[in-house]
């Protein structure tokens, strides 16, 4: 069994997640999470949150994974008690005191070490089992013999990255941010200053250019679940708690897909290559699979003058009805009367369809759908669900 794990780092977003099938979500609270810039969730959000996800039989963990500093231990008893008593199932933690708290409080709840530890080898990962920790979300830098011999030294669970920005320190050690900007990205104040532009010199320091970064590509995994799950790894997990809604319904639709289909014919290279076509045109940086395979690179980063981040607007609508052959859809971008788009959802793969005709809330007919979030209709015989999502059309496989 495999699971595939969602960011949520919002009401709304954790709707899409479980609608587009993730088996589980993870976000953070108010405090103790290392995604400060997110919304995060209050303790009344956090319970109904649990609520919903169980009700459809999905789990929820939460990160209580930051660096503490003695000041941080105030009421993190009181907190950690609450997300038991709430229902949690599982929570991240990078700080080996609050494991040890965990256990003196005998919680239901199991404790997961956060990728912040940055657990590359069997014997950190032996260490960490013998504190009573359930299961190791993998460093970003581990390589697959790494996975395999910790799945076969401890048989824990096993969580692992698939698709995400990296980060170009190990997780958890990066202190730029705080030397520059006085943001700790340790403990959730991360500005990802390896993305911006510095002026780069040479050993004679002469001027060379304004544009010198030091990030690393996303990363992606598409290309690699099967053997990712044959190295030992259960829990697949997706970065993105700032991410959009389409982003996240794309990524999960995309992985959702290449896992059920593990083994099948259907998983060939035409099919991988149109999914990879997906994942490319959702995000605006490259990704490749970074550690997995071998020691990552020159090419697997961004330097001199070699980063470009185009947007795009593929994300055209989502559906709000479908009755008596209208759907009904609130516009996210332009489009117009012959344009070709794709629906995708949980319940279907990719449907391709041709504007014919478009309708204002009134049934009267329009030429363009060119207003942000006006609600316009559709007269078609399509498959299509609330929840789902219209884009440009991708190419097919």
């Amino acid at each position: 069994m495999i699971e595939l794990l969602a960011p949520a780092g919002d009401f709304e977003k954790l709707k899409v997640a479980l609608h587009y099938g993730a088996d589980a979500v993870y976000f953070g609270g108010q405090n103790y999470s290392l995604r400060a810039n997110a919304k995060n969730f209050g303790d009344d959000e956090i319970t109904l949150a649990v609520k919903m996800a169980h009700s459809v039989n999905k789990k929820v963990y939460v990160t209580v994974n930051i660096v503490f500093h003695d000041e941080d231990f105030e009421g993190l008893s009181d907190y950690l008690k609450y997300l038991d008593e709430a229902g949690v199932d599982g929570i991240m933690v990078s700080d080996i005191a609050v494991i040890e708290l965990c256990n003196s409080l005998k919680l239901n709840l199991e404790v997961y070490l956060s990728t912040q530890a940055s657990v590359l080898n069997e014997e950190a990962a032996l260490f960490y089992k013998d504190l009573g920790v359930k299961r190791i979300v993998l460093a970003r830098e581990a390589l697959k013999e790494d996975i395999t011999a910790i799945k076969n030294k401890t048989n824990l669970e096993l969580e692992a990255f698939i698709h995400g920005a990296m980060c170009t320190s190990f997780s958890g050690r990066c202190i730029l941010s705080n030397y520059v900007t006085g943001r700790d990205s340790n403990r959730g104040g991360c500005v990802q200053i390896c993305r911006w532009n510095f002026n780069y010199q040479d050993h004679k320091k002469n001027h060379l250019s304004d544009n010198f970064s030091l990030a690393s590509k996303d990363l992606s995994m598409a290309s690699y679940i099967k053997e990712m799950k044959d190295a030992g790894i259960y829990s697949f997990k997706i970065e993105g708690r700032m991410r959009s809604i389409y982003y996240i319904a794309t990524i999960l639709h995309s992985y959702r897909l290449l896992i059920n289909n593990i083994g099948n014919k259907k998983e060939d290279d035409a099919y991988i290559r149109f999914i990879h076509n997906v994942l490319k045109r959702c995000a605006n940086r490259e990704t490749v699979p970074q550690f997995f395979n071998k020691i990552a690179g020159s090419d697997e980063q961004y330097y001199l003058n070699s980063r470009i981040e185009l947007s795009n607007q593929d994300f055209l609508g989502i559906v709000l009805e479908n009755k008596d052959n209208i759907i009904t859809i609130e516009q996210r971008n332009y489009f117009k009367i012959g344009d070709e788009v794709q629906f995708f959802g949980p319940s279907i793969d990719n449907l391709n369809y041709k504007i014919e005709h478009i309708y204002n809330e009134k049934l009267e007919r329009i030429e363009v759908a060119n207003h942000p979030q006006m609600i316009i209709k559709i007269k078609a015989e399509l498959p299509v669900l609330p929840g789902d999502m219209m884009r440009c059309k991708i190419f097919d496989f």
